[in-house]
């Protein structure tokens, strides 16, 4: 693990400096905003962009691959689901629980941190991730919130999702990307210059970015959090890796860039969805914070153990 600990540290230290900029207010709430705007909107895009364009398009589209890791995600969802019934809270607050257990930081940590660890062959497995969490279970948590709220399901909800995922940079990025490999047109030399030039931005700006917005991150409703905490950090890998090596037939070296994936801590989208239909964001908050102070010790370890399979 000391090694693997090592190698991350890195990023988990870029991590840290974008947390000290915001907590001295070096960096404020709104200079976080932009700057994780350009993340999202351009550097992470440029990046994900290159990637699926270089990718054979049947290495997006490996369905025991698919099924192991929607059937270990599904499990602890549902896990993180039953426990939030189980302290009889409402159907929205328990989406978001389930979505904080279930869903990683995959586009902003996942994606640079596990290629750069894990080698090229890591991104198409990472991929498949991160395209799974944002149209599987985003979607999933918009359909639960609003459904409950208004009591059924109705064709503007569905609209609301398709406009959603259409927006959405990193989805239309991974199939541009995804069409361009299908023409097997060769990449201009300075396209590719350019794409590689803006996607080198996306680490140090992705993970200065988390490290800003935890700044302003609260750890309220603690053993909620903690829980949240465990199910995401731990639990979900282990459903994970249970799922891909004994109900699915999943290459060895892909099974492992799942389960290093499953690992990654509480995704900032959830926070953003959950303040964006005012459902526990401060327990989100927590979540995140928690996750992402105890994934530095926890993370190596899981990838670790996920490159010696």
């Amino acid at each position: 693990m000391l090694p693997v600990l090592i190698e991350t540290l890195p990023f988990f230290a870029l991590i840290g400096l974008g947390y000290g900029a915001g907590r001295t207010g070096f960096f404020t709430a709104e200079a976080t905003a932009w700057l994780t705007k350009f993340v999202f909107y351009f550097a992470l895009s440029a990046m994900i962009f290159r990637f699926a364009a270089n990718l054979p398009i049947g290495d997006m589209l490996d369905l025991p691959f698919l099924g192991a890791y929607l059937c270990g995600t599904l499990a602890v969802y549902l896990l993180a689901t039953a426990v939030a019934f189980l302290r009889r809270i409402s159907v929205a607050e328990a989406a978001v629980e389930a979505q904080c257990a279930a869903i990683g930081n995959t586009g902003f940590l996942g994606l640079p941190m596990l290629a750069m660890l894990m080698g090229e062959a890591a991104i198409a497995p990472v991929m498949m991730v991160l395209a799974t969490d944002l149209i599987v279970f985003s979607s999933l948590i918009v359909i639960l919130i609003t459904g409950a709220r208004e009591g059924r399901m109705s064709p503007a909800i569905l609209k609301t999702l398709a406009l959603g995922l259409m927006k959405n940079p990193m989805i239309v990025s991974i199939l541009l990307g995804l069409a361009w490999s299908a023409l097997a047109v060769p990449m201009p030399t300075p396209v590719n210059a350019f794409l590689t030039l803006l996607g080198a931005a996306a680490t140090p700006g992705a993970l200065f970015a988390i490290g800003a917005s935890l700044a302003t991150k609260t750890a309220e409703r603690v053993s909620v959090a903690s829980w949240l905490s465990f199910a995401k950090l731990i639990l979900h890998p282990a459903a994970v890796a249970g799922s891909a090596l004994l109900l699915f037939d999943v290459d060895t070296f892909a099974a492992g860039v799942m389960i290093a994936a499953a690992s990654l801590p509480v995704a900032g989208n959830v926070y953003m969805l959950a303040q964006h239909y005012g459902v526990a964001p401060h327990r989100v908050s927590s979540a995140i914070l928690l996750s992402t102070t105890a994934s530095i010790l926890t993370v190596p370890a899981v990838i670790a153990w996920a490159a010696a399979l």
